[in-house]
């Protein structure tokens, strides 16, 4: 048999209290799988949350107990000297006085016609409508039938119910008497359509003889039915700056007709372009900005480039040189090429 170890070499037995000691920082350990020094930085950081958490109460003062007396005797003295204040101060003054009511009155027959808007009033109108109510009965030159009044603006079914009864006037004004007129009008030895020696406006013949386009005045042209004064003049406005009409087709260009085909039909019918006729010429290499962008053709913004065009590359030479510019179309081309001069 082995040798029994003698009972100083034995290790001693674990205390109880360690053995026990910290069960739940084992668990925790076990739990998360912490090592000894993880645990040990947990406890000490759960340590300082805690600390964090108390030491804000431990540090703050204790305050007084907060009594509600003085402050209950300072609200009831400003109470106190608001009420003063209201009854020793004088009644608001309105800036405009309000008028007092006007009394009653028992309600007699009466004439409208002679009521003024006090009387109105007395009898339950508003004041606003007793002087609408006077005031259209003079527009009107006074009140014939009850409808009338009846008609006031702002006055109540229910409240002319009550005064209609003792109005002294009928109910409907009097039917119109038809009127009687001669067969042949007013003016039998007058003839139909004969013009009076006093009219305003001359009658326009009903035959017109065509005449040239490019000569014709405002007289002439204002001898065309539906064209007044002020489509004569733009008419010749525009002819002004456009140098002469080529054709008649060219009529239908002017703004002011845009809208009116029947009158420019009534141009071309009455009017005709003489054959030859040399229009007024535009000398694109020596005329200004000015006389350029006044062309019904050119404009402000292609005179600016024509301008600037002659500026770097010189006069032009030749019509076709224009189309170099890219803002000139064909079409405008082909319009202006008639007017055009090279100098």
């Amino acid at each position: 048999m082995p040798a029994s170890r003698p009972a100083s070499s034995r290790p001693a037995p674990t205390s109880g209290r360690r053995r026990g000691s910290w069960p739940v920082l084992r668990a925790v350990r076990r739990y998360f799988g912490f090592s000894r020094r993880e645990t040990s930085g947990f406890v000490v950081l759960l340590g300082l949350i805690v600390l964090w958490l108390v030491l804000p109460r431990l540090l703050r003062p204790a305050l007084p107990a907060y009594d509600p007396a003085p402050d209950q005797q300072q609200l009831n003295n400003w109470a106190t000297e608001l009420a003063a204040r209201r009854t020793t101060r004088p009644a608001f003054a309105s800036r405009y006085p309000r008028r007092g009511a006007v009394p009653q009155v028992a309600l007699t027959p009466f004439d409208p016609n002679q009521l003024t808007a006090t009387d109105w009033e007395a009898r339950g109108l508003p004041s606003y409508v007793a002087r609408r109510m006077v005031h259209y009965r003079e527009v009107i030159g006074g009140f014939r039938a009850k409808e009338q009044i009846q008609r006031t603006y702002g006055l109540e079914p229910d409240l002319y119910a009550r005064l209609a009864p003792y109005m002294q006037l009928p109910d409907q004004l009097p039917p119109r008497e038809a009127r009687s007129y001669p067969s042949r009008g007013p003016y039998p030895d007058r003839k139909p359509f004969e013009q009076t020696a006093g009219s305003r406006f001359p009658r326009k013949p009903t035959r017109l003889a065509a005449f040239d386009l490019n000569a014709a005045d405002t007289t002439q042209l204002m001898q065309i039915r539906g064209i007044g004064r002020g489509y004569a003049r733009r008419i010749i406005e525009y002819r002004q700056r456009l140098g002469g009409f080529q054709n008649k087709e060219q009529t239908a260009e002017i703004y002011a007709l845009r809208d009116a085909p029947d009158l420019v039909d009534s141009l071309r019918k009455y009017t005709f372009v003489a054959p030859g006729f040399a229009p007024a010429m535009l000398d694109v290499n020596n005329a200004s900005f000015e006389m350029l962008q006044a062309h019904p053709y050119v404009g402000k913004r292609l005179a600016r480039v024509l301008v600037a065009f002659r500026q770097q590359h010189g006069p032009f030479r030749q019509p076709t040189d224009l189309r170099q510019i890219r803002i000139l179309d064909q079409a405008t081309f082909d319009k202006l090429a008639p007017y055009l001069e090279l100098k």
